[in-house]
Parts: C-alpha cells; structure tokens; sequence
C-alpha cells in the first residue's frame, strides 16, 4: 500500500505549525512570561527559539523527509542499534503526552459551554468553579473522552482528508480568533500598563530561571524531541520541499502564535487589576473573573476558550498520529484500526489523569497522576529524545542531512546548523534535562 503524502505545501506547513501551536503557546507561555518579568523573558524565548528551537525541528524534518517512515522506523532505517531509543523515546512520550494533554484539552471544551451556563458572572468564584469542575470525575473523564473522539476521528480519515484538511481550517480560524481578541484587549481601558509590561523588557529580573524557563519553553513549544516532526517530515513527497525554509515558517508561525497570545493576556489582565504571575491558574481561574468584569464578557470568554481548544486539538492530532504512524508503518496495521485502538487505548490511560486533580487521590512518587505524567515526559522524554536527535543529524548523518537541506538549492547557514546540532542543541538541552529533575 502506498504510504499517504501531504496534498501541498501549504497544508503541510499549516498542519506541521499547527502541532506546534498548542496549549503550551496560549496557556503556558503568557503564564511563564508573567512569573518572569515579562518582556525580558520574551526576549530571550525569542533568541532561543530562532537559534535552537528552529535547529532541532530542522534535524527531524531531515530524518523524516530521507526515510519517509516514523519515528523509529526512520532510525532503523538509517543506522539502527541504539539510535532507535530516540525514536522510541517520540513514540512512548507521544502516546503518554496525549494521554493528559487531553484531559487538559476536555477542560477547554467544558469553558467555552461554561461560558454560558453561569461560570462568567460577578457572583462566581472562579476558583471555586475550577476546583469543583476538575473534582467532578463523570465530568472530567466525560470531556476527555469528547476531545479523544475528535481527535481520533481526525486521524482515521488519514493524513489528507483528515489531518491536512482540518489544519487547512482550524490554524487560519486560531489566528482570526487571536486577532479578534486582541483587538477587544488592547481597546480596553488601562489596557496599555499590560502592553507596557509585556513589551518593555527589565532584564534586572533576569536569572538562571529565567533563562532555563525560556530554554524549556521554546523546546517544548514547538513540538520538538516526541517525533512529530519526524513523522510530519515523513509524509513530504517531494525533494523539492526547502526544508529550511519549511523549518523557519513553522517556527514563526509558532512563536507569532505565542507572542500574540500575550497581546490578548497582558492587557486584559491589567486592564482590570489582575495578577500576571498567576502561574497555571492565570487561564481557568484568573481570566474567567476577569471576563466576568467586561461587556460581553460571556462571548469574549467562550472565544478565549475556543482558541484554547483550536490550539489543544490540532497539537494532539499530531500527537496521536506519531503512535499510529508507526503502527501502520512497522505493524502493518491499517490506519483505521491504528487510530481506534491506539486512540482508545490513550483514552483509558487518561482517565487517571482526569480523577487525579480532585475527584480521587491517585498519586505516584508524590504526585498527582496527571503530574507524574507530565514529569516523566516533559523533564525526562522529549529531552532525551531532542539530544539524541541533535547529536545524531550533528555526528551520525551529517552528509545525509547535508543532502537534504541543499536538494532545492542552496542553504547558506548549513556548516551554523551541524554546528548547533553538534554542540550548542545538546548543551542547551542537557541544561534543560538537569533543571527539569531538579539538579540545579
């Protein structure tokens, strides 16, 4: 059976940004910026992320694109031995990512209805609307299971007709729907102290923190180290394909997405005396209260929440699409069976994560389930699997990646990116892989 392909360029860098764009760039990134100083923490996002971040994504557009096969077939195909652990390490972290990614990605969809059943109303608590919504187990496991179904359902209709073709939509609908909210934030009144904060950089709130909270930050935004990439590269049919320039346009629609996002967040919040290092709480807490205060604020609410689940849906797709990729490719089975049983698979394991924020105590090594997730992947996963990328484009197969990036023309800063593969990417990451267990 001939492998699927991507109809055209343009639905490949939409469906390819859109894994990237995800909670972590709406949810997680104007949250960070807040707890660090805000400007000065985008500046330095900014330099990582156009230096290391586009490096990375470029090394496994190169490994996809050559083998046209998953994550794991790809390093099998090219070298095998212990290499393949990068690509498992892409297809476990895919599978274990979705599996509370999810969870979080139900809980969207329960706000947008919410914002017109009395969560958006000056005698609401919203800390109180939170914590008893996550300590609901039917519900939460409920609009988990809602989110799944659409994903999967994305999925089985194929890389074309289902993955293409929703992005085709669904990214073109998140920027209409930032666009939308940016404009009413930045009308506000006392709208321009949140631009100011956001916008005027004070690096004297910089530290170590900082900057290992942007490092992380601009990895993990993008998509990098679960194999989506590689998986998304795989499915280029043609060499023609700049994969430079493919690289640098995900990358900027990525952080667009995410710098954006600010311009929504910073301002509306200032605009009515709130909290900008609210932490995590600063999306379903902090914000509803503050839609609570503004004219409109049922219909500015469920559009925030909508964009939310516009961002969730289209990185999970490409998260479910990493497992069932190599199912399809190495297991020879067929994508519909992939995606259902796969998919039902990820629901299940899910389901602890959703009773694990209230509605039961379900713990490991201290944590909640849905935290000991996360942990696992995010400081453990997707860091090991991102250096062993690195290293492997920068050392293994420099003259195949080579090959790639020049087959439609020139790449002036070739020898620049196998030298951040080489040294700069696995230094940077290894930094990233310490902080996250804590060790300085």
């Amino acid at each position: 059976m001939e492998r699927e392909t991507w109809g055209s360029k343009l639905g490949f860098w939409l469906a390819a940004a859109g894994s990237a764009i995800g909670l972590g760039n709406i949810w997680r990134f104007p949250y960070l910026a807040g707890s660090n100083g805000g400007a000065a923490f985008v500046f330095i996002y900014l330099l990582i992320v156009l230096t290391i971040g586009i490096s990375v994504m470029l090394a496994e557009f190169t490994i996809g694109r050559h083998t046209n096969l998953n994550a794991v077939g790809a390093f099998q195909k090219l070298k095998g031995g212990p290499w393949q652990i990068a690509g498992w390490m892409g297809v476990v972290a895919g599978f274990v990512i979705l599996s509370f990614y999810s969870v979080i990605g139900g809980w969207t969809i329960k706000y947008i209805l919410s914002s017109f059943t009395g969560m958006i109303s000056t005698s609401t608590d919203s800390t109180s609307y939170f914590l008893s919504f996550i300590a609901n187990g039917p519900q939460t496991v409920l609009y988990h299971a809602i989110f799944m179904a659409i994903t999967i359902f994305v999925v089985y209709r194929g890389v074309g007709k289902g993955i293409e073709n929703t992005c085709k939509i669904l990214m073109p609908a998140l920027f209409l729907l930032l666009a939308i909210l940016i404009i009413r934030a930045v009308t506000l009144p006392g709208a321009l102290a949140g631009i100011n904060f956001y916008l005027n950089p004070d690096f004297s709130k910089v530290t170590g923190a900082t900057i290992l909270a942007a490092l992380g930050q601009a990895f993990f935004s993008l998509s990098l180290g679960m194999g989506c990439m590689i998986t998304y590269g795989s499915y280029i049919k043609s060499k023609k394909e700049s994969l430079p320039r493919a690289a640098a346009t995900i990358t900027l629609l990525d952080t667009a997405a995410a710098f954006l996002a600010g311009f929504v967040i910073f301002p509306t919040v200032f605009a009515f005396g709130a909290t900008p290092s609210a932490g995590p709480g600063l999306t379903f807490i902090t914000l509803p209260k503050v839609f609570a205060l503004m004219p409109g604020g049922q219909i500015w609410s469920a559009l925030f929440f909508l964009l939310l689940a516009v961002a969730a849906l289209t990185s999970a797709i490409s998260l479910l699409e990493v497992v069932v990729a190599y199912m399809i490719d190495n297991a020879k089975w067929s994508r519909q069976n992939a995606a259902l049983i796969i998919g039902g698979a990820i629901l299940l394991l899910g389901i602890p994560s959703a009773l694990s924020q209230g509605a039961m105590t379900i713990n490991i090594a201290g944590k909640s389930f849905l935290d000991f997730l996360d942990f696992i992947s995010n400081n453990i996963l997707l860091p090991l699997g991102g250096l062993l990328i690195a290293l492997f484009v920068g050392w293994v197969i420099p003259e195949i990646a080579k090959k790639e990036t020049t087959a439609h023309g020139t790449f002036g800063f070739q020898s620049v990116w196998i030298w951040i593969c080489r040294v700069v990417a696995p230094v940077a990451i290894f930094v990233i892989f310490l902080g996250g267990l804590g060790l300085f």
